[in-house]
This record gives C-alpha cells, structure tokens and sequence, in this order.
C-alpha cells in the first residue's frame, strides 16, 4: 500500500532522511520509531507529499507520489503531530469541507460523523468554534476528519499525544478495524508499550538512517520493543 525506496531529503548540508526503504502492506499497523530529530516526521511529511524529496520513489496503491500527488491524496489520510486546523471554523463547517474535499456524499458524511464524533464524545460539540477546542479535542476532530473518506491508508505522526486514556483507546481499536477491512497504517510514536502490543510491523531510525525493521516478532525477539530500541541506540553511539 506504501512503498518507500531509498528516500533521501536534504536541507542543505543536512541530510535528514538518508537511503530509506519501507514497505507497509495492506492489513498491517506499521510503527515507525526513533529519538527526537531522527527524521521521523521529515519521512512522513514527503510520504503524504507534503515536502519534495531529493532522491528515490514513494508510491501509494501503485501510484507515484511526485507524478500522481492528487490520486495518492484520495487514497490517503494524515494526522500530524500537531493538530493545526481552521479555529475560524466551527467543528461541523471544519467536517463538512473535509467531505467535501473527498467527494463523500450527505448521507454517507452524516453517518460517519455522527458515529465518530459520538465514539469520541464532542458530537454536542460540534456546534462550537475550534477556537475553543482544547488540544485534545482538536485532536480528536483530526481524527474523525480523517476517517470520513474510508482511506486505504491512514499515515500519523504521534497520534496518541494529547488523547486521554479513552480516546487512546477508542483510536488503537479503531486502527485495528481499518486494518481488519484491508486498510493499512504507518504511524509514527514514542509510546513504545502501545507500539509493541498494537503493531504488525516496526521500523527503527536514527540520524536519518533504517536501523532495524521487520515484524514486531523479528525485531524484538525475547526481549521488549523499548530494550531493543535502547540496546540500537547505545550501539549506534558505541
């Protein structure tokens, strides 16, 4: 559903994503993990065609990201790690140009609306401003925004910062629905418990550079996702 081949961004000098390869398949929950400035973020932003890259390939469903952005845009849904939205707008106005932007019809948007913003209780606050959101909050309506269309592929950067416990929850059992319906995900985190009992798939950075990936099984063996990731990380600076 994704495929990354030997991405590499630079900023300048700097080389954020250096030679990277992934392949998250259909049906699977993929974790990306790695310390603060590894590149996480810079990786999701090309994959979503957000930021152009210097090298290699992203394709979403078959299709190029750099030839085909808008058809690559249909398929997906992004929640950054910041849910920067339109305060201006109530929640309502904010869900209804989400939908239409996708083309999903009335019905359909209504339904799903009123399904997830009940699941994540701010349907009576659908009226309000997102001015007057908290963090969480816009959060949550990050999320509903971006479940209306059905994507195949949801792509995250730390979607579980600043949900409470329920939404927490609410959110991994909605991931493994999507997943359980043929759609895949590709989410970035440094909750490394949820990583490890929610994922399918990880892939470890740092500096820019795959450390280690695989199947959750694979890459953690005996022992857990958070001795696994310190043990790379004290043998990278080694």
């Amino acid at each position: 559903m994704l495929k990354i081949e030997h991405l590499t961004k630079k900023f300048g000098d700097f080389t954020a994503v250096d030679d990277l390869s992934l392949d998250v398949e259909a049906g699977k929950i993929y974790a990306f993990i790695g310390h603060n400035g590894a590149g996480k973020t810079t990786a999701i932003k090309c994959a979503v065609g957000i930021s152009d890259f210097d090298n290699g390939t992203i394709t979403i469903d078959g299709k190029d990201i750099k030839k085909d952005a808008l058809a690559c845009k249909r398929e997906l849904a992004y929640i950054p790690d910041n849910p920067n939205i339109y305060e201006f707008m109530t929640a309502i106005q904010y869900l209804n140009f989400i939908a239409d932007i996708f083309e999903v019809p009335a019905d359909v948007r209504s339904e799903r609306i009123n399904k997830c913003a009940e699941m994540f209780e701010i349907r009576e606050k659908l009226a309000q401003p997102i001015s007057s959101y908290s963090h969480g909050m816009k959060q949550k309506l990050v999320i509903i925004g971006a479940l209306l269309h059905n994507p195949k592929l949801i792509i995250m950067d730390e979607p579980f910062v600043g949900l409470d416990p329920k939404a927490t929850f609410l959110l991994k059992g909605v991931m493994k629905e999507m997943c359980e319906n043929g759609a895949a995900i590709f989410f970035s985190t440094h909750v490394l418990d949820v990583a490890e009992k929610l994922c399918d798939m990880v892939a470890i950075i740092k500096q820019g550079k795959l450390i280690k990936c695989g199947t959750m099984e694979e890459v953690k063996g005996d022992e857990s996702l958070e001795q696994v990731f310190l043990e790379l990380e004290d043998d990278q600076n080694a």
